[in-house]
C-alpha cells in the first residue's frame, strides 16, 4: 500500500525530501527509483481509502497496520474509511480472525474491532464529492446524524452504517429496495440523483463491488463504483482503478493492469481517458 500507480505514494519533492531526511545529509544524490513517477503534481497529496483492508489475502494484518502507521504520521493527509469487512460478523468468518489468531493471538482480533469500530464512515471532498464504501441511504438526510452516532459501534444489518457500508446501486431499481446481501439496500439512479440535489453534490464515489474496468459509472455519472484490486483475490482478470482529483476538483482515474508476475514494467500509471 505505500506504493500509488505511480510507484509512490508522496510528491517528487516529498520523496527526495524524506530521502535526504533518512540519511541525514541534504547534499546527498537521490537514487534513480525516487520521484521517478508519471504524476507531475507537485507539493502534498492528500489520499482517501474506501474501506475493506482485510479478508483480502494472507497480509491482512500488515496491510491494514501500514495505513493506521501512515494515517498516525500525516493524519491530516491519509484517510480511512470503514468498509463492511471492518466488522466483527464480517472478518470473523472471511479470514482476519483466523489470520490473527494463529500469528499472534484473540486479544489482538480484539484490539483491531475496537478500532474498526470507531472508524468514520463518508468524507466529503471540498463539499462536491461524498464518498464511502457502500452506499447512499434513505435515511440520511442530514450529516449532524453521522456525528451523532455514539462509537465504538459494530454495524448493523439495517440503517445508516448498514447502508454507507454495504448499499450497492442496482439499474432496475428506481428508489431503494431490500439488499440480496441481506444488509444495506440498493438503490436506483432516481435515488441517487435525489441525494445529489438534497446534500449539493456533484459526484458520488464509493467502492465494494468488483468492476471489470476498474471503474463503472451510475445514474448519469452522478456515482461512480471504484475498485483498486487488481487481479481480485487471484481469480478474476479485472483492472484496477485510482480516482484522482486535482485541485481545480478535475476529477480523472489512474488504471493498474492486472499482472500475474513480476516484471520490470508492470504497467501501472496508465491515466484513462475519461475524465470527469
Amino acid at each position: 500500500m505505500m506504493m500509488d500507480m505511480n510507484g509512490w505514494p508522496f510528491s517528487e519533492d516529498e520523496a527526495k525530501e524524506m530521502y535526504r531526511h533518512h540519511i541525514k545529509d541534504p547534499k546527498a544524490p537521490i537514487p534513480q527509483f525516487l520521484g521517478s513517477g508519471t504524476d507531475p503534481q507537485k507539493g502534498p497529496k492528500n489520499y482517501l481509502f474506501l474501506g475493506d483492508y482485510v479478508d483480502r489475502g494472507p497480509y491482512s494484518i500488515e496491510t491494514v497496520l501500514m495505513l493506521f502507521a501512515m494515517h498516525l504520521r500525516w493524519p491530516q493527509r491519509v484517510t480511512m474509511l470503514r468498509g463492511n469487512h471492518e466488522s466483527r460478523p464480517v472478518n470473523r468468518q472471511y479470514g482476519f480472525y483466523g489470520e490473527c489468531s494463529k500469528r499472534f493471538s484473540e486479544k489482538v482480533y480484539e484490539v483491531f474491532q475496537l478500532a474498526f469500530n470507531t472508524m468514520p464512515l463518508t468524507a466529503i471532498v471540498n463539499k462536491r464529492i461524498m464518498c464511502m464504501h457502500g452506499g447512499i441511504s434513505e435515511e440520511l438526510y442530514d450529516l449532524k446524524q453521522l456525528d451523532a452516532l455514539k462509537r465504538p459501534i459494530d454495524t448493523p444489518d439495517i440503517g445508516i452504517i448498514a447502508d454507507l457500508t454495504w448499499a450497492d446501486p442496482d439499474p432496475d431499481v428506481v428508489l431503494y429496495e431490500a439488499s440480496p446481501r441481506g444488509a444495506g439496500r440498493i438503490f436506483g439512479a432516481k435515488a441517487v440523483e435525489e441525494f445529489c440535489r438534497h446534500f449539493q453534490l456533484d459526484l458520488i464515489v464509493r467502492a465494494h463491488q468488483v468492476v471489470q474496468d476498474g471503474y463503472e459509472f451510475f445514474a448519469d455519472k452522478r456515482l461512480v463504483t471504484i475498485f483498486s484490486a487488481p487481479f481480485y483475490c487471484g481469480s478474476t482478470n479485472n483492472v484496477a482503478a485510482v480516482l484522482n482529483v486535482d485541485s481545480d476538483m478535475l476529477a480523472s482515474f489512474m488504471l493498474i493492469k492486472p499482472v500475474t508476475e513480476i516484471k520490470g514494467d508492470l504497467n501501472v500509471g496508465e491515466k484513462a481517458e475519461e475524465e470527469v
